[in-house]
């Protein structure tokens, strides 16, 4: 059976087809146009109309964290989502903590920079945002602490969820000068080639 993975590389949608790689499972990219997302045929699929979504044989899922954690959960037998409750219970800790300390700063910035016309720019939402990065990080820098990845020594699902939104502080050129330790984590996830795979 093959998983469906809706949503162009340069979206959220890029978790997950990160995700399948590291998996190894068969799956089929479907990398909808925005002009499309309103159509009969993609609201079966997501009556949000909105990206990524994903098709495991019967069973349809939209939200991409949620999508990532229901794969790993599944499919993950290589170590990808964890044994323990307590340690399954730190994937979704980080995974959400990702979508909600982070993911808006980082994204504000970026949309500013490179998809906002320079008329329509917003300087003061991105210097909010700017002032509003350093905390988590300093979060993120303590947690990663003598470890390599956010559970111990192996990647999970944490890493790779929380990572995926890191990575949008590259093209922004975030400086990660005063945590080390998110540094070196964040190049350790993205040197991994299954992500470099899933963005060809």
């Amino acid at each position: 059976m093959t998983v469906k993975i809706y949503g162009p590389t340069a979206t959220r949608a890029m978790r997950a087809l990160w995700i399948v790689r590291e998996l190894g499972i068969p799956y089929e990219h479907v990398p909808i146009e925005m002009k499309d997302l309103k159509g009969a045929e993609y609201l079966k699929v997501n009556p949000n109309g909105k990206i990524p979504a994903m098709v495991d044989g019967e069973f349809k899922l939209f939200e991409s964290m949620a999508i990532n954690l229901y794969l790993a959960a599944k499919y993950g037998k290589n170590g990808l989502f964890p044994v323990s409750l307590e340690d399954q219970a730190l994937c979704y800790q980080w995974s959400f903590w990702g979508m909600t300390e982070v993911e808006k700063p980082l994204l504000t910035i970026l949309i500013d920079q490179f998809m906002t016309p320079p008329d329509k720019r917003k300087p003061e939402a991105v210097t909010e945002a700017q002032n509003a990065l350093p905390k988590p990080f300093a979060v993120l820098d303590g947690a990663l602490k003598n470890r390599e990845y956010l559970l111990g020594d192996s990647f999970t699902v944490a890493d790779l969820n929380l990572a995926s939104i890191c990575s949008w502080a590259k093209p922004i050129k975030f400086d990660f000068g005063p945590f080390p330790n998110v540094a070196a984590w964040l190049q350790r996830c993205l040197d991994r080639p299954a992500y470099k795979a899933a963005r060809k």
